[in-house]
């Protein structure tokens, strides 16, 4: 493999050494994207990696915050989903910007441009934010297993363990196998949420009024932590290292136009795809606003959500809709999450192990925390490790976004295709609005 690598060309000269080894080489530019097509056949050969950065802002971890929101302040933080959605969506276009341009992965920039001990600490705080990623996942997808079958939930997190040969089956027939997976599972959790919205008869009026920003939000301090708790946890920072690298699966044209194509319909993919995430996040909130604030329930924990809804809808569907939707969202995140592992680990260590064993230690890593947790101290457990793992999550965030946005806004680095102006000053802005607002977050959840 690699041997067979070729030097991006135009490659620019800002980086010390010249990038050696493509991300994840077993799928890189394995996927054909056809020269002489219309727009919309080239596009079809793009939409793939933005559905599975777009899992990442679906999973287990955020639908708490949603249905406090909801059952605690109606549709009023509506708005802030809205917000950190376009976030979302400016910081990936980045993320895919990279990959594209450099040929190299998030992670392999950073082992680049920084020292070997600054690369090193950068590794370890990432590989600690997979964990915590992956531990609400897992616990997320094994509560969906609880709920559905009554089955404990330490043998749900065990169970979860079985992405890992997933992922190594799917990965031999071709990217595209994973891909369609995932796409299948997001239809699946969007068909739940439709249905759930049609049971749940919310005020459209109300709904549409939610969207638009409220003083409100800043001035009463329990909704401001609400609202912090869904703009802290905006971007994953496993997305933004996977996106970078699982771009360079498509095998463009290694030219100047070639690339400016690619980021074109790379950033329609993401955009589409962080839109389906934006009406899951905002349905979540909906759903508990129209189920429990109107009925003044107020309602944060998942078994909860799942208890109350089909008596307060009229419907068992509507529960188990819910809990089906949520095993789905849980099973997506760890396929998403067990392939960021293995990017990282490779990317800042430039290592190779086998893909078997890579994937057995990403998951190994998130999921023994977990068993030794819900063993010791059961449910409660789990739901303490979930909002330890959604700190250690806030921790970490913006020692990948600082370092993404200063990459792609360099022109010694990004060449010519290096990011507009007005995208440099809005990913600043935004850059440090989710430095201050993690910061705040943690500062509030250790010393209240």
């Amino acid at each position: 493999m690699e041997a067979a690598y070729k030097k991006p060309e135009h490659e620019p000269n800002g980086w010390k050494s010249k990038s050696s080894m493509p991300s994840l080489p077993e799928v890189h530019h394995s996927m054909h994207v056809p020269k002489k097509a219309g727009f919309f056949r080239k596009l079809l050969a793009f939409v793939g990696p933005g559905y599975l950065v777009a899992v990442g802002y679906m999973d287990p971890g955020n639908w708490a915050t949603d249905l406090a929101g909801g059952s605690q302040f109606g549709y009023t933080l509506l708005s802030v989903i809205l917000i950190s959605n376009l976030m979302a969506i400016l910081l990936q276009a980045l993320s895919g910007r990279l990959g594209i341009v450099t040929g190299r992965d998030l992670a392999q920039a950073c082992r680049d441009h920084y020292s070997k001990p600054v690369s090193f600490a950068l590794w370890i705080l990432c590989e600690l934010a997979i964990a915590a990623c992956d531990l609400a996942e897992v616990i997320g997808a094994a509560i969906a297993l609880n709920l559905l079958f009554g089955m404990p939930l330490i043998y749900g997190v065990i169970l979860t363990s079985i992405d890992v040969l997933l992922v190594l089956l799917l990965q031999k027939k071709g990217f595209r196998y994973i891909e369609a997976m995932v796409i299948s599972l997001m239809a699946l959790i969007v068909i739940c949420f439709v249905m759930e919205l049609i049971f749940s008869r919310p005020d459209f009026a109300a709904v549409a009024a939610g969207f638009i920003p409220r003083t409100e939000i800043v001035s009463n301090p329990a909704m401001l932590y609400i609202a912090l708790g869904i703009l802290g946890a905006t971007v994953m920072p496993h997305n933004l290292y996977l996106h970078s690298s699982i771009v360079q699966t498509r095998k463009i044209e290694p030219t100047i136009e070639g690339k400016r194509e690619a980021i074109k319909f790379s950033t329609i993919d993401t955009t589409v795809a962080l839109m389906l995430a934006l009406f899951v996040n905002a349905a979540i909130l909906i759903l508990s606003a129209a189920a429990f604030h109107s009925a003044g329930k107020e309602v944060a924990e998942i078994q909860d959500a799942y208890h109350l809804l089909g008596p307060m809808l009229g419907t068992g569907a509507a529960s188990i809709l819910f809990a089906v939707a949520l095993l789905a969202s849980g099973q997506n995140s760890t396929l998403t999450g067990t392939l960021a592992g293995q990017i990282v680990m490779e990317g800042f260590l430039n290592i190779r192990l086998s893909p078997w064993l890579r994937r057995l230690i990403t998951r190994m890593i998130a999921i023994i925390p977990a068993v030794i947790v819900i063993g010791i101290y059961g449910e409660s457990g789990a739901t303490d490790l979930l909002i330890l793992s959604q700190v250690i999550l806030s921790l970490q965030l913006s020692f990948a976004v600082i370092p993404l946005v200063k990459f792609t806004s360099d022109r010694k680095k990004m060449g010519v295709l290096v990011t507009p102006k007005w995208m440099v000053i809005l990913s600043w802005i935004v850059a440090v609005v989710i430095a201050g607002l993690n910061a705040y977050l943690l500062y509030t959840t250790i010393f209240g």
